[in-house]
């Protein structure tokens, strides 16, 4: 059932373009509730869960099992790096995941694979804070 184009989830998909890198559904709610726009977190459940279903938002769940969203920039299958510390993601290619992937389920007798691959990491600022925090 496709979703209505609501003022809610209108406001939902600029808020999510908004925010840097992945954020949760609770986050990007606490933002629409400062900003009094009086949408609820049920909305906004709904909202990024249509727009990840229809591509337009990348989802994909926490170390932590948590679910986070992102606007989607890149059409097509894509994977990501994820700072773990200040959430700085980056849109990345990866043929030879792409090719592991497609042998690996072949190898097993598998056919018409999928896969989900997030690297998570500490990006270069964060890195050198992390260190000049060391070395205090």
């Amino acid at each position: 059932m496709a979703q209505r184009n609501t003022w809610q989830r209108e406001r939902v998909r600029d808020a999510l373009a908004d925010a840097r890198g992945f954020v949760s559904a609770q986050t990007l709610h606490a933002t629409l509730r400062d900003e009094k726009t009086g949408i609820g977190l049920a909305t906004v459940y709904r909202a990024l869960s249509g727009l990840a279903a229809s591509g337009d938002a990348d989802s994909l769940q926490s170390p932590e099992g948590e679910a986070l969203y992102r606007a989607c920039t890149t059409e097509g299958h894509h994977h990501h790096l994820i700072c773990r510390s200040c959430g700085l993601t980056v849109e990345i290619e990866a043929k030879d995941v792409e090719a592991w992937a497609h042998r690996t389920a072949a190898l097993h007798g598998f056919s018409a694979a999928e896969h989900v691959v997030d690297i998570f990491g500490l990006c270069t600022p964060c890195t050198n804070r992390r260190a000049a925090e060391g070395d205090a």
